[in-house]
């Protein structure tokens, strides 16, 4: 245990609080210690170990005689196991002789006979390996990631991360991964079983996947996959060396196993012979490392369930060399880790599968023989031999005769050709040439090996087609394809926690993007898959897929996203830098609307951006899809159309935005801008207000367009010539009208000017009769008041005249009465 440094000095006194410390210990039970200080206690339970504790060699503790019966029983439940596979070995040993590996001398039927071997196993395992290894491990590196859970901004970035280191582990920090895979593909085909085991090596300080041949991996009868397998059987093999080495670090117990013997069983040596290797002795340990449940003494479970544990045996000596528990710390339940990788062919009715051997054995072996007697028909057509007579001495007569050989020999009586007959082989038969090439054929489509008749097919042939041919003839290698896919899943995975759990928690260099403090968080947030497509299971496939795409996007361009779909067709023709090469929209930087046009023009990807003077853009665009030069160069450019569809749609990129804007002056707030972080949620309250004011704030913006857009009709209008006539004609119109109405107002003016002057003429004509009636009636009344006044003189005169004649007259006389 390590005690690193603290960043900060201890606060004062706190060495004379150490210095004394009141601490009581107290064991009340032997299997747990609980210790007591001034207001702290702390339990120790022995089932919670600490980690260097549960990594320990169990072996160490326990009792030889247990280790002598474990290691017994071990070893005789894995002879049992061994015995269980013996047909399906038997069948892999046999097959080995017809991959041909080894050349024949033949002396049946006579010496030198044909011992060629048909390349149909060899040629189908060839191809399988080849495609598979471009397939699964291409130059860029073998490993992709996918996001676990939502996808976010930061979760993009942890995947492109952990992708680049996963892949950099893989091709440059574990130079033998490629190599191992390699062996792996070509086990795989051969016997339709391949292992890979994946663990982190101590002495090299990283992880390690290697590649383990079916022949030592071994399983009792009935097993259905790894992880539910009662019993994992590794045969390892291991010098003195290592074994020292392992003793020494403290992995194995230090106990002595002898000098190692000669460990090569029957099919290892069968299998060597096959190969054209000999053996002779073999100086290495043969261990036995099984991943077993025990139920061992002194570690017994509370409810005896027998945990996983891998105990390490040498095969010759019988002893137990290690026990470890086979589980994580951390986990409750105590399940079983899995170290082992299983590659499958062809699944059968057991736990192995089937390969080539197995598959097309039969058709390899038909071959040969039928490729034998065809060339051996051949050779004794060519160099025939012949029979003599009993009497003729032959020299050597106690052999066969070979193809070509006359001997010397002495005729007793008439002449050579009545004593010696040349026998009368036939030429190689036809027939049996056919039927070799038709068990060939057979074999290689079984196999699905045979080459796809691109001649057969016509040029005009429809995508959709030639699909559905590569389809029916490659559906077995798209299945086996699939399979490989799902294995290395799992072997990315066991490394990817490796490489999580025990190497360095730091990226070993500077990432593109992010600190490389946080490797450990990057890969809890993805997962890592092969690059590999279990959909296609070659490159031709894959391309005829993309170009069925091409060809629907061609009918519906505006529903595709081109650039991204041709950038996936040259990285799976493996261009290199084909992010240069098809440039994308989210490469494109802001850029003024002139470097726009041109960029347009030269077929470059524009792309419109929130913050730019949306109006200005649009109009600068749209005056060079008006300009009548521009118009006329780039009618004469075949991709016209493009070029303009492009236009159009940076056109409607400024739209959009620019209508944004305006939607969020007429509403008064600020929308989110999902362009800068496109995992941007907003509460569904908001999202509700947002609506409600967008509605409102539409019918206020459509009002407003539309009054702009009778003002901008009606200005459009008004260029037409036929329009401008008609106006003009209306202006004529207009004008006699108002000449009419200007007449017509003159003349009404001066009627009135001439009525204002009669009927002033005709007020002072009154004005003259009144004053004259006026006069005439002063003068009538002053005439009255003359003639009054004459008339009133007059009687006044008449008044005072018979006044005057009354006091003029004498009085009247008294008395007299009448």
């Amino acid at each position: 245990m390590s005690i690193e440094k603290g960043l900060y000095a201890a606060p004062q006194g706190l060495d004379q609080a150490v210095m004394e410390p009141d601490l009581e210990i107290e064991i009340e039970d032997p299997e747990e210690v609980t210790l007591r200080t001034d207001g702290f206690e702390l339990e120790i339970d022995p089932e919670e170990a600490p980690e260097d504790e549960f990594e320990m060699n169990l072996a160490e503790d326990l009792p030889e005689s247990v280790l002598a019966s474990l290691a017994s029983d071990l070893i005789e439940e894995y002879e049992e196991d061994l015995a269980s596979r013996k047909d399906w070995i038997q069948t892999y040993v046999d097959g080995l002789d017809l991959l041909g590996m080894k050349l024949e001398e033949r002396t049946e039927p006579w010496a030198g006979a044909c011992g060629v071997t048909h390349p149909l196993l060899s040629e189908a395992l060839v191809k399988f390996q080849s495609e598979t290894i471009m397939e699964t491990f291409p130059a860029a590196g073998p490993v992709k990631t996918k996001i676990i859970g939502k996808e976010t901004t930061e979760k993009k970035e942890a995947a492109e991360r952990v992708r680049d280191d996963m892949n950099y582990r893989l091709t440059e920090e574990m130079p033998e991964y490629r190599p191992e895979h390699e062996r792996m593909l070509w086990g795989l085909g051969l016997s339709g079983n391949a292992f890979k085991k994946v663990y982190y090596d101590p002495s090299l300080g990283r992880q390690v996947s290697i590649y383990v041949p079916a022949e030592d991996v071994v399983v009792p009868y009935g097993t259905s996959s790894l992880r539910t397998a009662e019993r994992v059987t590794h045969v390892m093999r291991k010098t003195e060396n290592e074994v020292r080495k392992l003793q020494v670090d403290g992995f194995y117990r230090d106990v002595d196993l002898g000098d190692p013997i000669d460990t090569y069983g029957e099919i290892e040596k069968k299998i060597a012979e096959k190969m054209g290797f000999r053996i002779t002795t073999d100086s290495r340990y043969r261990l036995l490392e099984m991943q077993v449940d025990l139920d061992l003494p002194g570690y017994e479970d509370e409810n005896g369930i027998k945990l996983p544990y891998i105990v390490t045996i040498d095969k010759s000596s019988q002893e137990v060399l290690a026990i470890r528990r086979n589980w994580k710390p951390t986990d409750k339940l105590r399940n079983k880790r899995t170290h082992f990788v299983h590659y499958g062919y062809i699944p059968g009715f057991g736990f192995y599968c089937f390969g080539f051997i197995h598959l097309i054995g039969a058709y390899a072996k038909s071959g040969t023989s039928i490729l034998r007697q065809l060339v051996d028909a051949g050779t004794l057509s060519n160099l025939p031999g012949g029979l003599k007579t009993r009497g003729m001495r032959v020299k050597g007569d106690d052999t066969p005769i070979s193809p070509g050989e006359f001997r010397d020999v002495d005729v007793p009586s008439g002449a050579i050709r009545d004593n010696i007959l040349p026998l009368p082989y036939k030429e190689p038969s036809q027939v049996l040439a056919g039927l070799m090439n038709q068990i060939i054929e057979e074999g290689r489509r079984f196999a699905n090996a045979a080459e796809l008749q691109v001649s057969d097919m016509s040029a005009q042939a429809p995508v959709g087609t030639t699909l559905a041919i590569l389809e029916r003839t490659l559906k077995i290698m798209s299945a086996v394809q699939a399979r490989i896919h799902y294995s290395m899943h799992e072997e990315f995975r066991l490394l990817k926690e490796i490489i999580r759990d025990f190497t360095p928690p730091d990226y070993d260099y500077e990432p593109v993007d992010g600190d490389r403090r946080i490797k450990q968080s990057d890969y809890d947030q993805v997962d890592v898959i092969p690059v590999s497509d279990p959909n296609a299971a070659t490159m031709s496939q894959k391309v005829v897929q993309y170009q069925a795409v091409l060809q629907l996007a061609q009918t519906a361009p505006q529903l595709y996203d081109m650039p991204l779909l041709h950038r996936q067709m040259l990285d799976v023709l493996g261009i290199k830098n084909y992010t240069k090469l098809v440039p994308t929209e989210d490469d494109t930087r802001p850029r003024d609307p002139i470097t726009e046009n041109q960029n347009v023009l030269m077929g470059k990807p524009v792309k419109a951006f929130l913050y730019q003077d949306h109006q200005a853009h649009i109009a600068v665009h749209m005056g060079a899809m008006q300009d009548p030069k521009v118009q006329q160069l780039v009618g004469q450019n075949p991709q016209a159309q493009m070029i303009q569809a492009a236009m159009m749609a940076h056109i409607n990129e400024h739209v959009g935005y620019e209508y944004r804007k305006q939607m969020e002056a007429t509403m008064g707030i600020t929308l989110p801008n999902y362009e800068e972080n496109e995992d941007i949620e907003i509460p569904k309250d908001m999202e509700v207000q947002i609506s409600q004011a967008a509605a409102q704030a539409t019918q206020q913006l459509v009002q407003q367009h539309m009054a702009e857009a009778q003002q901008q009709q009606a200005q459009q209008q008004m260029q037409d010539p036929i329009i401008q006539m008609q106006m003009q004609e209306l202006q004529i119109k207009q004008a006699e009208v108002q000449r009419k109405i200007a007449k017509d107002q003159a003349d009404a003016a001066a009627r009135d000017k001439q009525l204002q002057i009669e009927l002033e003429r005709i007020n002072a004509q009154k004005e003259i009769a009144g004053a004259n009636m006026a006069v005439k009636v002063e003068s009538d009344r002053l005439r009255a008041n003359k003639q009054q006044e004459s008339e009133g003189f007059r009687a006044a005169i008449d008044l005072n005249k018979q006044r005057m004649q009354q006091a003029n007259r004498p009085p009247p006389q008294k008395g007299k009465a009448k």
